[in-house]
């Protein structure tokens, strides 16, 4: 099987993540958890309607993003970690200040549920994925419709722009993957796994060669998407319900792939080896929302109804040497 890196670390990962906090405030599932990019806060969108940030350095709550008027299913920052963008049940795409908590823009048009979001990296275009089986691309600054794509024949259950923001990925319950041109809206690919099962979620990766896709069969894979080949799959947790999220976590020691899981777990795979290095254990309802921090190697994890609760989990042994590394050339600089 073709080798696929998503970086030139070494393919022997030591992972050694464990529970350090757990963070209460959402009344319902936690739908999804992003990292800002600058790896200050971590915004944390749920089925009762709201929003939290959070303070990445303390893990206290910050404030709340409240105005929509069903389910958030899905948020994405800005570059400069100012904004953030959240899709709804209510059909809506708004954004928001995050500093402020202040509501600057609603963005109408779709016909049923949004259940994705994404800024592009400019930050001046926002791609949406909906139930109505559009995909839809926002001015941001101007807060209109610039081009809706009859994307796929079933719900979108999500979309995602690659690194330089020229392409969009969806998945769909149609069981299809796409990529998008930005610019003209045209299909480029086509990916259909062998036993067309329904797409949960496709995201880039970081360098942007690859995607990676779960589907509702228990399996995530990553493919070349100018080719069209799986190059890798991973297995082992449990998704066959749920829509959920998937990513990465690139450490000094090696690159890992994460995610949730419907026996209530977080699932952390060697990119490389496809071998599952852990499974962290301590919510008590189906994973559903997993990130990675940017930088430091931190993961959270946000579950379903009966749990409701944000787990912080970090890898103590790369983070004591992350932090050493810093302190020494800190001592260095003065």
């Amino acid at each position: 099987m073709e080798s696929a890196p998503v970086d030139s670390r070494p393919s022997s990962c030591v992972s050694n993540f464990v529970l350090r906090f757990s963070c209460k405030g959402h009344d319902k599932s936690i739908s999804a958890l992003k990292f800002s990019p600058d790896g200050r806060f971590l915004a944390s969108a749920s089925s009762d309607k709201t929003i939290k940030i959070w303070d990445v350095v303390t893990w206290q709550y910050l404030r709340t993003l409240q105005g929509h008027l069903m389910g958030v299913s899905d948020i994405s920052w800005s570059s400069d970690s100012t904004f953030i963008c959240s899709g709804s049940d209510d059909r809506t795409v708004r954004i928001w200040n995050a500093q402020t908590g202040e509501l600057v823009k609603t963005l109408w048009g779709h016909a049923n549920y949004v259940l994705s979001v994404s800024f592009n990296p400019p930050c001046n275009l926002i791609v949406s994925g909906s139930f109505d089986e559009t995909i839809k691309l926002w001015d941001v600054k101007a807060g209109l419709l610039l081009k809706t794509i009859q994307a796929h024949s079933d719900p979108v259950t999500s979309v995602n722009f690659n690194r330089d923001g020229t392409l969009i990925a969806s998945s769909s319950f149609d069981g299809l993957c796409r990529i998008w041109d930005t610019a003209s809206g045209q299909c480029l690919k086509t990916l259909i796994d062998d036993d067309n099962p329904p797409f949960s979620f496709a995201r880039f990766t970081p360098n942007g060669k690859y995607i990676l896709a779960g589907t509702l069969d228990n399996t995530i894979k990553l493919w070349d998407y100018r080719t069209g080949k799986c190059l890798k799959t991973y297995q082992g947790h449990s998704n066959t319900k749920f829509c959920m999220s998937g990513c990465f976590s690139l450490t000094e020691d090696g690159d890992f792939m994460v995610s949730g899981s419907e026996d209530n777990s977080v699932y952390v795979w060697d990119l490389q080896t496809r071998e599952v290095k852990q499974k962290l254990q301590g919510h008590t309802g189906p994973v559903l929302a997993v990130d990675c921090h940017p930088v430091l190697p931190i993961l959270a994890s946000g579950a379903m109804e009966d749990d409701r609760t944000i787990k912080i989990w970090q890898n103590i042994q790369v983070l004591q040497q992350t932090v050493d590394s810093a302190q020494r050339s800190t001592d260095m600089e003065l």
